[in-house]
Formats: structure tokens, C-alpha cells, sequence
């Protein structure tokens, strides 16, 4: 691995992003067009020292604002969807570490981070009643380390990673993570990921066989919703960011296409699209729905990181509802400007060799992560009876 900077504050590592964000989006419709996955790019990003931008400054990190994190994820989205969604998780569990890490794994694990080490994820599985239906197992050996069977599915980052956090069971049913290395035996990460978006995240399959993992690489993640707790609002938080990344994208396309290639229409008299009222009508209303989404991604960053600085149960249902907020309004925004671009560009936008369509489908494949409807229920019910949002990690 190359040299891994390592960032100082906020403005460096906005500044960095946008750099970032502006070298990967000239190859985004390239990759998504031959899914060619981007190792090349995730060095890069490892090697820029954005992974470790949420580490402890006692342990050697930036800890960035929270708000700060989410425009990162956003402007790295507007350049490219699929390639902002592979560090989600890897910023998941640094995240688990904080709260549920004892001094010494915090130290070994944010030292790895620093270094350039990236975490993939390995927790959803396939098959079962539900999402929070987990049955890989960690079962305890005489000795005291542990052993993981399982499957999993959606294991976004897992193949790009060093570590791989797993999401799995013990013998008293309790939740726990362990953070198993990419080369663990037993351990085969499978590249079986076929969406029609978000084609470049290899988010495929995980088999676990007997894993061996010692007792020291395991931590209690259950405890994490025992109290009041950021760690769903956080996670939430940066996929309301990437789906904020991918309308801010798909708008910008859309601006430029119509600006450059897009003919008026006949009856319009016009000498340009870009003059047509119609047009212009419609892509007011389309910067406005995006403008609220980046407000309210704003605002909900700004919740959790006064939640953070005092941490109850009213911060953390308050910064949940945030979030809520902020996801529902951005998905909503980028389904709809993803559609929209074809809508304001004309038929030619339509062309496969074009890729504008990767918009729509990243947008269309991230928002159904987890259902908006749900958050809109725990927001009406907080607005009308003061009731808290539940623990369970997704809010």
C-alpha cells in the first residue's frame, strides 16, 4: 500500500473530497458501463487519508464534525453513486468501535484505519424473515476465541477490504461484531452481485466456514442499544448523503446536457433548449427539491453532532427524526431527478453509450436499502405523541 496521509481537520478533508470527487467522476459512466470495479480509485481514496477521518484525536485522527462527514459522502456520490457507497460501512463500524471498543482493540483497529486499512462489512443475510433475523453464528471454543459460520448477503465493501466486520449471534443469542481479516481461513468473499445498479460496489456474498476469529478481534454490539445511541442515526445519515451525491450528479448532467445537446422544441420558437420557459419551469422545480434535501442533510448532521456533544434520550431521538427526515426527502429527490433528466434532456439522453442512466439506477437500487414509509411513521408519531424513535440500528 502507498503512503496514507494523514488529515488534519474539517477543511482538509473537504478539500480533499472535492478533489477526489472531480478525478472520479471523469470515469464513472466508463465503469459503470463495463463494471469495472475500482480498486484503482479506493487506493486512492485510502491513500488520501479520508478513512480515517472519524478517528479519535486521541488515537491520532481528525474526528471531523459529523456534518463534515456527510458532505464528503455527498460530493463523492455526485460523482459517482457506486463508488461512495463502498466506504458506508467501512465508517459504520469505525463508528462501533467508539462506542463498544475497549482501549486496546480501539488502539489496534483506528491504528489499522490510519494506516489506510479499509473494514467492508459482512451483515446481512439472504433468506431469513427479516433483516434483524440474524443466524450466522459465533460460537466460543474452549480456549476463548470463537468460531463463525454463516452466509451473507449485500456485503458491500467486503471484497475491497482488509478487514471485515461480521454481524453474527453468540451461544446466548446476543449481537456481536467480529472484525475478521479478508485472508481469515474459511472466509470466501464471492463477486455473485448483479443489480442494475450500483454495479461497481461488488456487493456480493460472504461465506463464513468455521471462521477463526480470537476473542480480542469480537465486540459486544448489542450493548451499542442498550442507551441512547447515534449509530443508526450515523449509518442512516450517510446513505441520506449519498442519495443527496446522486440527485446533485444527475441534476448537474441534466444542466449540462440541456445547455449543450438538447435541441428546442419546434413550437417554442426558440433558438435553445435552455431558453424554452417550460424547461426552465422545470428545472426550478427540480434545484428546489434538491436544495431542500441538501438542507435538510445539513440540518440532520448538525443534530447528531449536538446529540454527540450531549448524548440522551431526547438528543438521540431528536438527531433520529433528523435523519429521517433528511433520507426521506433525499430519496424522494433523487428517484425523481434521476427520471427527470431524461424527462428535461430529450430523447438522445437516452442513448446507452451516453451511461446518464446510471443515475436512475444507482438511485433507484440505494433507496431500497430500507423502506422510507417506516421512517415517515416514526416521524408522524414523534410529531404527534413525543415518541421516541426505536434502537434498533436503521433509524
Amino acid at each position: 500500500m502507498t503512503a496514507v496521509t494523514v488529515l488534519a481537520g474539517d477543511a482538509e478533508a473537504l478539500g480533499v473530497a472535492g478533489e477526489l470527487a472531480a478525478d472520479f467522476r471523469k470515469d464513472a459512466a466508463e465503469r459503470d458501463a463495463g463494471r469495472r470495479l475500482p480498486h484503482a480509485e479506493l487506493e486512492r481514496l485510502s491513500a488520501s487519508g479520508l478513512l480515517g477521518v472519524t478517528v479519535p484525536a486521541e488515537f491520532g485522527g481528525a474526528d471531523v464534525r459529523t456534518e463534515t462527514l456527510a458532505e464528503i459522502f455527498r460530493l463523492l456520490a455526485s460523482a459517482d453513486g457506486s463508488l461512495a457507497q463502498i466506504p458506508q460501512s467501512h465508517f459504520v463500524y469505525v463508528n462501533v468501535l467508539r462506542r463498544q471498543g475497549t482501549h486496546a482493540q480501539q488502539e489496534f483497529f483506528f491504528g489499522e484505519v490510519l494506516r489506510g486499512r479499509r473494514f467492508g462489512n459482512a451483515q446481512s443475510e439472504a433468506g431469513t424473515k427479516h433483516v434483524q433475523d440474524i443466524r450466522t453464528r459465533l460460537a466460543r471454543r474452549p480456549d476463548g476465541s470463537y468460531v463463525l459460520d454463516g452466509v451473507k448477503h449485500y456485503s458491500t465493501g467486503a471484497l475491497f477490504a482488509h478487514w471485515i466486520p461480521v454481524l453474527a449471534r453468540a451461544d446466548d443469542d446476543t449481537l456481536h461484531v467480529a472484525y475478521v481479516p479478508s485472508d481469515a481461513p474459511g472466509l470466501t468473499v464471492v463477486d455473485d452481485w448483479d443489480g442494475m445498479g450500483q454495479r461497481t460496489t461488488a456487493s456480493g456474498t460472504v461465506r463464513l466456514e468455521r471462521v477463526p476469529v480470537p476473542a480480542d478481534r469480537v465486540l459486544p454490539h448489542h450493548l451499542t442499544f442498550q442507551g441512547p445511541q447515534l449509530h443508526g442515526a450515523v449509518a442512516q445519515l450517510l446513505h441520506a448523503a449519498i442519495d443527496a451525491g446522486i440527485a446533485s450528479g444527475a441534476l448537474a448532467e441534466a444542466v449540462e446536457f440541456v445547455r449543450t445537446k438538447s435541441r428546442p422544441w419546434f413550437e417554442s420558437g426558440l433558438e435553445t433548449a435552455a431558453e424554452d420557459p417550460l424547461l426552465i419551469q422545470r428545472f426550478g422545480e427540480l434545484a428546489i427539491r434538491l436544495r431542500a434535501a441538501e438542507a435538510l442533510l445539513r440540518e440532520a448532521a448538525r443534530a447528531v453532532d449536538a446529540a454527540r456533544d450531549d448524548l440522551t434520550d431526547d438528543s438521540a431521538a431528536e438527531a433520529s427524526i433528523a435523519v429521517a427526515t433528511a433520507k426521506v426527502t433525499a430519496a424522494e429527490a433523487a428517484v425523481e431527478i434521476g427520471s427527470a433528466l431524461f424527462e428535461v434532456a430529450g430523447t438522445r439522453s437516452a442513448l446507452d453509450s451516453l451511461g446518464l442512466h446510471r443515475h436512475w439506477r444507482d438511485a433507484r437500487t440505494h433507496t431500497l436499502h430500507d423502506p422510507a414509509r417506516w421512517k415517515v411513521q416514526h416521524i408522524g408519531r414523534y410529531v404527534l405523541s413525543g415518541t421516541r424513535p426505536p434502537r434498533h440500528g436503521l433509524l
